[in-house]
């Protein structure tokens, strides 16, 4: 089992203005993954995203982060950034796959910024801020998340014994 943070970034949330329905629904769908450990809802602010991040990954040694909203192109919308200050190594292929699933159903989704990527053994992932939105793009990722998490936790060596029984074409 994977320890788990969620990090919901909206400014009316954070004041109690909205009722946080993404991040429920991430933790409705992650918790098949392991335990929530950490869940909150922040300001879109830069320094408050990025210290939150720092936080739940070098003090609490969290597997998976796993954050939504902020990820698009209006002018407080800053997870992104927040996320590429504080990862070492960029994770594309999560986010490439949400956008390319999402854009079958939307043309908004090709408007999304998410980034994914690691910092030390954690996975930091941004998904969109609507239910809907979370909903598809978890969806799409979550068959992917336990080997990579195995992998960059350690708890699995091998990549390619499971690779031919994933293969899709």
């Amino acid at each position: 089992m994977y320890r788990i943070g969620i990090v919901t970034i909206s400014d009316k949330g954070a004041r109690g203005e909205r009722l946080d329905e993404s991040g429920e629904r991430i933790r409705e769908m992650a918790g098949t993954l392991g335990v929530i450990e950490s869940y909150q809802v922040i300001p879109d602010d830069p320094g408050t995203i990025k210290n939150t991040l720092l936080h739940l990954v070098d003090h609490m040694k969290l597997d998976l982060v796993l954050t939504t909203g902020g990820t698009g192109l209006g002018p407080r919308d800053n997870t992104p950034e927040a996320t590429l200050a504080v990862i070492e190594r960029e994770a594309p292929g999560l986010a490439e796959a949400m956008r390319l699933e999402s854009l079958k159903k939307t043309s908004r989704a090709m408007l999304s910024r998410a980034v994914a990527g690691v910092r030390h053994s954690t996975l930091i992932v941004n998904l969109p801020g609507s239910v809907r939105a979370v909903e598809d793009c978890l969806s799409i990722i979550l068959p992917a998340l336990p080997h990579g998490l195995d992998m960059l936790t350690g708890r699995s060596g091998e990549c390619g014994s499971s690779y031919k029984n994933d293969r899709i074409f």
